[in-house]
C-alpha cells in the first residue's frame, strides 16, 4: 500500500480504496488535485479539475474518484505538471499523452487549445520510446531510451533550448551541445530546464536571472550550455525548485545553485549563487535530491534513510539542512511545502512489498510461525511471544514466568481478547462502541492507557439515544472521566428520548441518583 494519508485530497477515500493504490501523484495550485493509478492498473481523478487538467473530458470538480478511462492499462512509468497545470505522462510502451492547459502550446499538439482528455503526443515522437518526462510552468520536456531530449511549450526565456524564444507547439529535438551525447536525468524549473549525461556532465537553458543555470552569470540560455564549474564533478541526479537546483554527485555531496532568499541552497544564508555550491553537511552520502518547480523547499535523503529539509518549510525560511523524522522525501512536500504538492511520481516498491506494520498486521493469529496460542471460549488466537513482551508490560512479566504455549483467559471475552492482541500488532482497535465498552474494562485492567484512549474515542464515535446510558454506565464503572463527561452531555441534550429508553428504565439506582442530581445542577429540568 502506498501511504498518501499526508495529503488531504485523499482524505475522503474509504480504507478499501487507498489500499489500492500504488502510484500517486498531488498537483495544483493548492495541492488540490490528483491523480492515481490502482493495482490493476486503473487510473483514477479527482479534485477542482482547473483546465480540465484531470482528464475527464470535462471541467467539473469532483469530490469522489473518476475514472480515466484511456489510461487505464497504460502503465505509467513517469508523470509530470505544469502551473496551468497541464498533465504529461510517458507509458511504459514509451508513448506521451499530454492533457489540460494548453495557452502555450504546452501539450504538444500543434494548437493553443485545452486537452479535456489525455491526447497521444505523436509529432516527431511516434518512432521514440519516452522514459522520463518533467515540466516546467508551461513547458515540457521528455527523455528518450536512446538519451535523446525533445521540448515544447511556453519558450519566453529560450526553456524549450531551440535558439530562439518563439513558442515550440511540438516536440522538437533538444540538439545543439547536447547532439550525439547521452542524457540520463532531466528537470524543470518553472521557466529553465536541465539534463544530465551519462558521463556526469550537466547542462541547463532557459531563464537564469537567478543564477539558477549555475554558469555564472544571470543571462537567460536559447540553447544548453555546460556548467563548467562543475569540471570533473559526476553528477547523477539533478532536481529543480521555482529558481534553484539540486545535484548529486556520484560521491553522495549535493551541489546548489539559483535563488536563496528562502535558504533553499542550504548554504546558511539568503544569497543567490550563480555557480554551483558544495552543501556542507556533516552527514553521512546522500543518496537522493528532492525539489519541485512549484515550492521553495528542498529535501535529500540518506544512504541509512534519514531525511533532511530545508528552505520554505511552511513559511519559514530555513537556511541550513535540518534533520526530521521523515523515512522519505516526499513527506517533506507533503506537511511543509507550499503548496503541499508531490515532487514526483509516488510509487510503492512493487505489489510484493510489505512495510514492518503491514507484516506483523499480516502474521496476526496465523498458526505458521506463532509460538503462543490463548485460548478463549474455546477458540484459539495465535500470537508471538516475542512480540507481545515488547508491547505489553503485562505479557512481558507473564510471559517471563511462564513457558506455556498455551494459556486459557477466562475473565474477557474472544471477541475482546482477540481484538487486544490485534491492537497489539496493529496499533487500532475495530469494534462497535458496546463492545468497546469490555475491551476499555481489558484496557484498565493491564492498564494500557493507549488503548484506554482509543475505546473512549470509539466509544464517543458510536453513541447514540439507544445505547447513551450503556456508555456512561461504562464510564463511570471504568472510571474514564473524559468519556463521562462526554456521554453525560450527550444525554442531557437528547434527555427525551434517552429517558425513554429501555436503558435508562433499567438503571442502576446509585448511577440514576446521581445522573438526575447532577443534570439538575446542568440545568436539564428548567423550563
Amino acid at each position: 500500500m502506498l501511504d498518501v494519508g499526508k495529503w488531504p485530497v485523499f482524505a475522503l477515500l474509504p480504507p478499501e480504496e487507498l489500499r489500492l493504490i500504488r502510484q500517486a501523484c498531488v498537483f495544483g495550485s493548492a495541492a488540490n488535485e490528483a491523480i492515481y493509478i490502482t493495482v490493476n492498473d486503473e487510473v483514477f481523478a479527482l479534485g477542482t479539475n482547473c483546465s480540465g487538467c484531470l482528464g475527464l473530458g470535462d471541467t467539473q470538480s469532483t469530490i469522489e474518484p473518476r475514472r480515466i478511462d484511456i489510461l487505464c492499462g497504460k502503465k505509467i512509468v513517469s508523470l509530470s505538471y505544469g502551473t496551468g497545470p497541464h498533465v504529461v505522462i510517458a507509458t511504459a510502451d514509451g508513448e506521451v499523452y499530454a492533457w489540460g492547459h494548453n495557452g502555450y502550446s504546452q501539450l504538444g499538439n500543434g494548437t493553443t487549445n485545452h486537452g479535456l482528455t489525455p491526447a497521444l503526443v505523436s509529432t516527431n515522437l511516434i518512432s521514440k520510446r519516452v522514459k522520463e518526462v518533467a515540466c516546467g510552468s508551461h513547458h515540457t520536456i521528455a527523455l528518450t531510451t536512446e538519451g535523446e531530449v525533445y521540448a515544447w511549450g511556453y519558450n519566453n526565456s529560450g526553456q524549450v533550448g531551440s535558439g530562439s524564444t518563439a513558442n515550440q507547439p511540438t516536440p522538437r529535438r533538444v540538439s545543439s551541445c547536447l547532439q550525439n551525447k547521452v542524457v540520463v536525468n532531466i528537470a524543470c524549473g518553472q521557466l529553465c530546464s536541465m539534463a544530465v549525461l551519462d558521463n556526469g556532465e550537466t547542462y541547463g537553458w532557459g531563464y537564469n536571472c537567478n543564477g539558477q543555470l549555475g554558469l555564472g552569470n544571470n543571462g537567460n540560455q536559447q540553447t544548453p550550455c555546460r556548467i563548467a564549474a562543475l569540471q570533473g564533478i559526476n553528477i547523477v541526479q539533478v532536481s529543480c525548485g521555482y529558481a534553484h537546483t539540486l545535484a548529486l554527485t556520484d560521491e553522495g555531496f549535493i551541489y546548489s545553485w539559483g535563488a536563496n532568499s528562502y535558504g533553499q541552497l542550504g548554504t546558511g544564508n539568503k544569497s543567490n549563487q550563480a555557480v554551483p555550491t558544495l552543501i556542507n553537511m556533516d552527514k553521512e552520502r546522500l543518496v537522493e535530491v528532492a525539489a519541485c518547480h512549484t515550492s521553495h523547499t528542498s529535501a535529500a535523503k540518506t544512504q541509512s534513510g534519514q531525511v533532511l529539509m530545508w528552505g520554505q518549510c511552511r513559511g519559514q525560511a530555513v537556511a541550513y539542512p535540518h534533520l526530521t523524522h521523515f523515512t522519505n522525501t516526499d513527506d517533506v512536500f507533503a506537511c511543509f511545502a507550499t503548496p503541499a504538492v508531490t515532487w514526483h511520481l509516488l510509487s510503492v516498491d512493487g505489489d510484493d512489498y510489505l512495510t514492518v506494520a503491514q507484516s506483523l498486521k499480516r502474521e496476526f493469529d496465523s498458526p505458521e510461525i506463532s509460538d503462543l496460542k490463548f485460548l478463549v471460549d474455546g477458540k484459539c488466537i495465535h500470537v508471538h511471544k516475542a512480540l507481545l513482551k515488547i508491547r505489553c508490560e503485562h505479557f512481558r512479566a507473564l510471559l517471563n514466568e511462564t513457558d506455556e504455549e498455551t494459556i486459557e483467559i477466562h475473565q474477557f471475552s474472544y471477541l475482546v481478547y482477540r481484538a487486544f492482541l490485534e491492537y497489539l500488532y496493529t496499533d487500532t482497535i475495530n469494534l462497535p462502541p458496546e463492545d468497546a465498552i469490555g475491551l476499555l474494562d481489558l484496557a484498565t485492567y493491564y492498564r494500557e492507557s493507549r488503548l484506554k484512549r482509543l475505546c473512549q474515542e470509539t466509544i464517543k464515535r458510536g453513541i447514540t439515544e439507544e445505547n447513551a446510558i450503556t456508555l456512561l454506565s461504562a464510564a463511570v464503572k471504568y472510571e474514564a472521566r473524559d468519556l463521562e463527561e462526554f456521554c453525560f452531555k450527550f444525554c442531557v441534550n437528547h434527555l427525551t428520548a434517552v429517558t425513554q429508553t429501555q436503558a435508562f428504565a433499567d438503571m442502576d439506582h446509585d448511577l440514576l441518583k446521581n445522573f438526575i442530581s447532577k443534570a439538575s445542577r446542568y440545568g436539564a429540568f428548567k423550563n
